[in-house]
């Protein structure tokens, strides 16, 4: 069985939906545990969430974008792990990343690549979407990756959306695609 944990954090609840609709997808591939590691308001994580993502086989970070970059509970949650990468801990690992920010752009590929370059220190291997993006002149917002994330998962929640109205449909379900990729690859990455 592939164990995979996803750690992120939300400031507003959208960011903890698409959080919700990545485990979907990867509980929808059998064979793989997940356990979802939410960075509280003060940016820290229980004891027992540094001990989990000693023993998963692959870790999904996500945050929401803040002025061009993760939240500062993430970058928190970031400087901490600074313990399990003297001990390694974490080498060789799978890694993928998803973000949700106000903005259409919203800088979140800044986000995305701090989590690669947080993947990076620590050894491990980067997923991406494998997926093409919807940008057909007939496209939509409700069309999977329509946002056209590449390195990662990126969704849209409008400054002024509340958690009931985005992300939106299209967005939840790339990210129910997106869990089940990072499943199967999980799957196959420790050999289950």
């Amino acid at each position: 069985m592939a164990r995979i944990a996803m750690v992120y954090h939300s400031g507003y609840g959208h960011t903890a939906k698409v959080a919700e609709a990545v485990a979907k997808g990867l509980t929808e591939i059998s064979g793989t545990q997940v356990d979802i590691l939410a960075i509280n308001a003060e940016g820290n994580l229980p004891e027992q969430a540094w001990a989990i993502l000693s023993i998963a086989d692959g870790i999904i970070f996500g945050s929401p974008t803040y002025m061009s970059g993760p939240s500062w509970q993430f970058k928190k949650f970031a400087d901490a792990s600074s313990k399990p990468w003297s001990a390694l801990l974490w080498k060789d690992k799978l890694f993928a990343g998803f973000t949700n920010s106000a903005s259409m752009n919203g800088d979140k590929l800044s986000t995305l690549d701090y989590m690669f370059h947080l993947s990076q220190q620590h050894g491990g291997i980067w997923a991406g979407m494998g997926m093409l993006p919807s940008n057909t002149k007939a496209a939509t917002r409700q069309d999977v990756n329509y946002i056209a994330g590449v390195s990662g998962l990126m969704t849209v929640s409008p400054a002024d959306a509340s958690v009931e109205e985005a992300p939106l449909s299209g967005e939840l379900e790339t990210a129910r695609l997106f869990g089940q990729r990072i499943a199967q690859l999980a799957r196959r990455w420790s050999g289950v």
